[in-house]
């Protein structure tokens, strides 16, 4: 059976997520270690439980992307220890640093401090928007951004999903007048994935060159380019221009499709990229796993 792991990225928490994997090996422990990179208690956070604190929403960009990455990477290590393994990886947005992660690429203590870098830059970056675009013609959709100075495609999710990113008027004018099912604009504090985040690229590019990236025990597919590689070296490089360009998950998609992935399992809160792999792929037998009881555990 040949399968990939997934790991989803920001949208995909919820207050409780923490609860269903709490019980695992080594949980509690994890939970304090990131707390004490952090600064505050981020199992609380994921409970929904830090009171009136600062920094205590688990939606703050801040908090999410921290609170992912440890109850992901807390599923992977479980899933290692019982033997299991995948034949590709691949991650949605910060979801590209657990498979990083899970692929051996670097260890727990460089992922949580590369996440909590990376979290802060992307917060501070403001003064943009993101708008999720469902159902519209690709061709149309196609044009109307490149007349725009303004917009950029952040996640090309799939045929029937984009989210576009980029200055709030210019982004407001280009899903006003394009044919679409629904536009969506979502709660974020920037225009990720876009030129816009140039300098919060920079910065984590600097983080980025202190760090040795060890080659992938697994082959990866990268959000900036969805072909897969085992270098280290080049692992990196596709991470630094993460931040500036679309997440190519369509592409990604057709890479697994391609590959003959049998079984795609999710790894994290909710089912948001299985639910676009449903939409956007056959034959494929499709898994979630979020928890202690999904591991037979």
């Amino acid at each position: 059976m040949t399968i990939a792991w997934v790991f989803p990225g920001q949208g995909s928490q919820k207050v409780g997520m923490a609860d269903p994997l709490i019980e695992l090996p080594g949980a509690d422990e994890r939970f304090q270690i990131a707390s004490e990179v952090l600064g505050r208690d981020l199992l609380a956070i994921c409970r929904g439980e830090a009171g009136d604190a600062e920094l205590s929403d688990l939606n703050d960009t801040r908090n999410t992307q921290p609170a992912l990455f440890v109850t992901e990477s807390l599923l992977v290590d479980s899933l290692i220890a019982q033997g299991r393994e995948a034949e590709l990886l691949a991650g949605h947005s910060l979801g590209e640093l657990v498979a990083l992660y899970a692929a051996g690429v670097f260890d727990l203590e460089t992922g949580l401090n590369l996440m909590k870098t990376r979290s802060e830059l992307m917060a501070k970056a403001g003064g943009g928007a993101m708008t999720a675009v469902i159902g519209f013609d690709r061709s149309e959709l196609t044009e109307r951004v490149a007349a725009s100075e303004g917009v950029h495609i952040a996640n090309d999710n799939s045929d029937a999903q984009v989210v576009l990113s980029g200055q709030p008027d210019a982004l407001e004018s280009v899903c006003t007048n394009l044919r679409c099912k629904r536009a969506i604009p979502l709660a974020v504090s920037g225009a990720f994935h876009s030129p816009y985040m140039q300098d919060a690229a920079d910065r984590f590019a600097g983080e980025l060159d202190r760090v040795v990236f060890q080659d992938a025990r697994v082959p990866i597919l990268s959000n900036s380019d969805p072909t897969p590689s085992r270098s280290g070296e080049e692992l990196k490089q596709r991470l630094k221009q993460q931040m500036t360009s679309g997440v190519r998950w369509r592409e990604t998609m057709r890479r697994f499709q391609d590959a003959d992935i049998q079984t795609l399992v999710e790894i994290g809160p909710g089912n948001v990229l299985s639910g676009l792999a449903k939409r956007s792929t056959t034959g494929i037998t499709l898994a979630q796993i979020a928890g202690a009881a999904d591991l037979g555990l």
